[in-house]
């Protein structure tokens, strides 16, 4: 095995959080594009894409295991591999007759997998760096997550779209597509290989201490507040964890059906240029501002940030502009904004983690927060179709409010991430 290279956080953090945010992408969003184009219902989408959620949901009741046992860094390697086999079974699936069961097995594997993923890669990142850097790199973690994310929507549809064009035939070239993406998530895991450090065994390295499994969890809901802590975690991205089922089916459906007919590479091009830039540009100042100033000045700003925007596809809907440059506008608007507004997000979710045990904590309050978005994305289909998008959008921005609300409630220390000058 390769020797990683020196513990320099910009030399893992990128390629760790594009490795963990690959796999989301694929599973939850990319599939949904990937399942209209080849014909599936939105109501059918909403439903079996969000149920794919699950994984992420129940994850804490495997996570002390990764905690107990084995390094992070050899967790999070070997589900990597599984995650670019999974993905080639999907690839090699999609020409047959039954391809939306054999598929979607497929993608529950490596749901499976990628949530085992983030526990260790969000676990290692814990361990390696202290509270002013994890403050700091809380801008570049998200933002390349968000690449990843962004990428998946931008580049791999691109590609996609690309082959529908060239082979005429929809399932070859969202087969070829799956199957790249297969070899691409291998080079990660080789990439994780070589430059994630084995902190694990470095010095300065404190093991936690020795839990029991139901421990793990005793010490996780005896924290003081946590319900309210968990009830702003699950509201925190209500509208959007609709929006983001039914954006991309808006942006290809027919005029007649509500949407603005644009092709498959459109709606790359426009998530996967202007929008990646946007989010890049979001994510690091939302980094940069809670390092400077702590997250109690930023958390309102924030979360209002992520969740304005949204209203904006409203006028999408209610105009249907012809030109794809206003929804490439919106897209960049929705993008910088939500860029801004997780990092605040994901750095309240390493304070809910704190304490004993932390890879294990986090992965609970992470299970919430896809609770968060599969109960709502699960049932966003059917409301779409039965509010059609212009009464769907406006019920987006509406869901936001109680996240809002809830800002007031919360409780963390108003200096929380700021970097300690010495």
């Amino acid at each position: 095995m390769s020797k990683p290279i020196k513990n320099n956080p910009w030399y893992w953090v990128p390629p760790l959080y594009l490795t963990e945010g690959i796999p989301y992408v694929l599973i939850i969003t990319v599939s949904v594009i990937m399942y209209k184009n080849l014909g599936v219902s939105n109501a059918d989408i909403g439903l079996y894409t969000s149920f794919l959620y699950l994984p992420w949901v129940i994850k804490p009741f495997w996570s002390p295991f990764v905690d107990l046992y084995g390094t992070k860094r050899k967790w999070f390697l070997w589900m990597q591999l599984i995650l670019s086999l999974a993905f080639l079974g999907v690839g090699l699936s999609l020409p047959t007759s039954q391809f939306f069961v054999i598929s979607l097995a497929f993608f529950w594997l490596a749901s499976f997998a990628s949530a085992t993923n983030d526990i260790a890669s969000d676990g290692f990142y814990l361990l390696a760096l202290k509270e002013e850097k994890q403050a700091f790199f809380i801008g570049v973690r998200s933002t390349f997550y968000r690449v990843a994310m962004v990428t998946g929507q931008g580049l791999f549809v691109i590609v996609a779209g690309y082959l529908e064009v060239a082979y005429g035939d929809n399932t070859k070239a969202w087969s070829l597509t799956m199957v790249m993406i297969a070899g691409l998530m291998f080079i990660l895991t080789l990439i994780n290989l070589w430059t994630t450090p084995n902190v694990e065994k470095a010095k300065d390295y404190v093991k936690a201490e020795s839990l029991t499994f139901w421990k793990v969890f005793e010490s996780f809901f005896g924290k003081k507040d946590i319900w309210i802590a968990l009830t702003f975690v699950l509201l925190y991205r209500l509208g959007e964890s609709q929006l983001v089922k039914m954006a991309s089916p808006f942006l290809l459906d027919s005029r007649e059906m509500g949407g603005l007919n644009l092709s498959t590479s459109e709606v790359g091009l426009i998530y996967g240029t202007l929008g990646i830039i946007a989010l890049s540009i979001g994510g690091i100042i939302g980094g940069i501002v809670i390092s400077r100033d702590g997250l109690g000045k930023w958390m309102l700003p924030m979360i209002m940030a992520l969740n304005v925007p949204n209203v904006f596809y409203y006028f999408l809907a209610y105009f249907q502009p012809e030109s794809a440059f206003y929804a490439g506008l919106v897209v960049v608007i929705e993008q910088l904004g939500y860029g801004f507004g997780f990092a605040a997000f994901m750095m309240y979710l390493i304070y809910v983690a704190e304490g004993p045990s932390k890879t294990s904590h986090y992965a609970i309050a992470t299970g919430f927060m896809a609770l968060g978005m599969m109960i709502p994305g699960m049932i966003s289909g059917f409301i779409q179709e039965w509010l059609g998008y212009n009464g769907f959008f406006l019920w987006v921005a509406f869901a936001a409010i109680p996240g809002i609300l809830m800002v007031k409630y919360v409780k963390f220390p108003y200096e929380y991430g700021k970097k300690q000058i010495k």
